[in-house]
């Protein structure tokens, strides 16, 4: 069993869907509401559990319901929380409201407590960064607190992980502290200029990375699989097949989850990205993002059936 620590977000998602979205002073009545758990960091270090990762996730909850919400779902998937409690915040939420005749969302994100992640609640868990397998974080918490988490791993040898969404301007040098970058298409061109449309547009993006820094550029290309680059070898790792596409919210993250997981029990680079591919394959056939995630038994089952990489 590997271990992997996590840096990240939780949120809880609420979702109302109307026949159209309300204009501004307007109440409308709407057509449904459902209520989930979300966030990047959590998401992601959810799918790492079920893989088959001992995780630890170092975060910032309230004390209300929606971090009750936060620790059960953990509790189920495995995942040791690394939490600092702040009583004087609330848990960070979404309200998402969605049109249902056309897909269209306009979105509120309140990060309440997880907008105090701070470089010292990274520094005070330093001692388990620095024995985990590997680090795996993104940029909803401020950029403080994962610059410092990635040069703690850095310096202790840990494999280290950068999911740079949202898209952001990275400090000076941060992507010199990743063995990993895993941005999507728009990160990857908010990143570098570069615009993905095809995957010789990933291969430029990805040697833009290198060039910064970067020990490895990994570019998610929705249906189309992955783009793995690292300087010796330049490949698209197909997607994989595990059924009819549901919903594709939180495939990222799925994807993200089952990379660090596979490499931090020792898979080689290629071979982990595959494992990605085919957990994010399995949370695209079901609703909702951590809700998603497949258990290491239903991925085992998949790339068995997909046979090797060709």
């Amino acid at each position: 069993m590997g271990r992997i620590v996590v840096l990240g977000v939780f949120m809880a998602d609420t979702t109302y869907r109307s026949d159209r979205l309300p204009r501004r002073g307007e109440t409308i009545t709407g057509r449904g509401f459902a209520l989930g758990p979300g966030g990047k960091g959590s998401n992601q270090a959810v799918a790492a559990a079920l893989a088959g990762a001992e995780v630890r996730l170092i975060s910032r909850l309230g004390r209300d319901a929606f971090a009750e919400m936060a620790r059960e779902m953990w509790r189920r998937a495995g995942v040791l929380p690394e939490v600092t409690e702040d009583p004087d915040s609330h848990t960070g939420a979404a309200c998402i409201l969605v049109d249902d005749a056309t897909g269209d969302n306009a979105i509120i994100i309140t990060p309440g407590a997880a907008a105090h992640i701070s470089a010292a609640d990274v520094e005070s868990r330093a001692d388990l960064i620095a024995g985990a397998d590997v680090l795996l974080t993104q940029l909803e918490q401020p950029m403080p607190a994962a610059l410092r988490a990635l040069q703690i791993a850095r310096a202790a040898g840990t494999v280290t992980i950068l999911n740079p969404a949202p898209a952001a301007a990275l400090p000076a040098g941060m992507l010199a502290l990743c063995d990993y970058v895993t941005p999507n298409e728009s990160e990857a061109e908010g990143l570098t200029g570069i615009a993905v449309a095809s995957p010789e547009d990933a291969r430029r993006a990805a040697g833009r990375l290198l060039a910064e820094g970067a020990g490895a550029a990994i570019i998610t290309l929705g249906e189309r699989g992955v783009l793995f680059h690292d300087g010796r070898r330049s490949l698209v790792v197909p997607a994989l097949a595990a059924g009819p596409v549901v919903e594709t919210t939180g495939a990222g993250d799925a994807f993200n989850g089952g990379f660090a997981a596979a490499l931090a029990e020792g898979m080689e680079p290629v071979a982990a990205a595959r494992f990605g591919c085919a957990v994010a394959a399995i949370s695209v056939t079901r609703p909702g993002a951590a809700s998603s995630m497949p258990g290491r038994d239903e991925v085992d089952r998949l790339l068995a059936a997909a046979g090797p990489l060709r």
